[in-house]
């Protein structure tokens, strides 16, 4: 049984337009299937995609609300998803928006079968994940051979089929053989033709440059658009960018990118909070001091406060990263450690020897 399209968004029967975009957007970002790899994402990302899609539009929305699922059946999976635009949805998510819903609710045109989708890991700058923008990628891929155009042959021209197995590259042997009641029985076997051992074509000189594979590695550098505050381990989808096709005239796959956040030695990132460990004195932790730390926005000045203990840790609102479809940015956090010298001049003992001798007089 369907679910009712408002319970399935989670807002109310009388929620504006704006409310209903809000809590699908806030769905999609979780079930969008190049976002969650559980096996029931695609399924329940189908479900509200369908729900949005009939309570963002007012006709479908009224005739829904006049007759339920009987006032909305006659459409079908293109009337519900032709004109509703999902580029302000998903564009600043850096996730696919058509294809998905080619692959989910478009019947698939009969022809070559695609290219298998590829996956690779982006380590990006923290400065980049700050702000948003640009980010240049570099990889490799299986391209057609641009010699012989894929077909793997000196000629560059596809291989003659077999004219043996018309190309299936399977034979059937027929044999007679008389049995001893007089019976004549026929044995059939399927076997590799042995004119094309299997290929199903007629052999001919390999390609010199790809020696017969149709395939070149190919390095490409690609400019992918990073949404401001990604999270760490965030898939983005480029089409057509994926592995060949094995069948010609196929489309490539996918690259997915997978997101990470490049190490920085000044900071550690959890989520949107930055955290830090900051160095000092036993004698600024005592009294108390100021030192001037980095951020993502340069270097700002901190007040240590006097009595500052180890592992003490100091929070800058709002010095971190904005937080990733949400509002506001995350906080840096200072981890205070106390450096105890180890190497101490005679001024600096005689000091020392002073201020014990104080605190044991107390």
């Amino acid at each position: 049984m369907e679910k009712d399209y408002y319970e399935l968004l989670g807002v109310p029967r009388d929620a504006d337009t704006k409310k209903i975009k809000d809590a699908y957007h806030r769905l999609a970002m979780k079930y969008h299937p190049d976002r969650n790899p559980s096996p029931d994402a695609a399924e329940k990302f189908k479900e509200i995609s369908k729900a949005y899609a009939i309570l963002s539009d007012p006709k479908k929305r009224a005739n829904y609300d006049a007759g339920g699922f009987e006032g909305v059946k006659h459409y079908s999976q293109e009337d519900l998803f032709r004109d509703l635009d999902l580029g302000s949805i998903f564009g600043d998510m850096g996730l696919g928006a058509g294809s998905i819903f080619d692959r989910f609710f478009h019947e698939q045109p009969r022809g070559p079968v695609r290219g298998q989708d590829l996956y690779i890991n982006v380590q990006v700058p923290l400065e980049v994940i700050a702000k948003g923008g640009k980010e240049k990628i570099r990889y490799s891929r299986p391209v057609a051979c641009s010699t012989c155009h894929g077909h793997g042959t000196k000629s560059g021209k596809a291989p003659a089929v077999c004219p043996s197995c018309q190309g299936s590259g399977r034979k059937v042997i027929t044999r007679d053989q008389s049995g001893g009641d007089q019976r004549h029985i026929r044995y059939q076997q399927l076997v590799t033709c042995p004119d094309c051992n299997g290929r199903g074509t007629v052999a001919e000189a390999p390609c010199e440059v790809c020696r017969g594979s149709g395939r070149q590695e190919k390095f490409e550098a690609l400019n992918i658009n990073i949404p401001a505050g990604i999270d760490d381990g965030t898939v983005l989808r480029v089409p057509n960018h994926g592995l060949p096709s094995d069948q010609p005239g196929g489309a490539n796959g996918d690259l997915h990118v997978h997101v990470y956040s490049a190490p920085d030695n000044r900071f550690q990132r959890r989520g949107a909070d930055l955290w830090r460990i900051e160095y000092i004195s036993v004698e600024d932790a005592v009294l108390g001091s100021e030192i001037k730390v980095p951020t993502l926005d340069g270097r700002v000045k901190v007040k240590i406060p006097p009595g500052t203990q180890p592992d003490e840790v100091l929070r800058l609102r709002n010095k971190g990263l904005p937080k990733f479809r949400g509002s506001g940015y995350g906080d840096l956090h200072l981890r205070i450690q106390v450096q105890i010298p180890d190497n101490l001049t005679g001024k600096e003992r005689e000091l020392y020897e002073a201020l014990r001798a104080l605190h044991k007089a107390k």
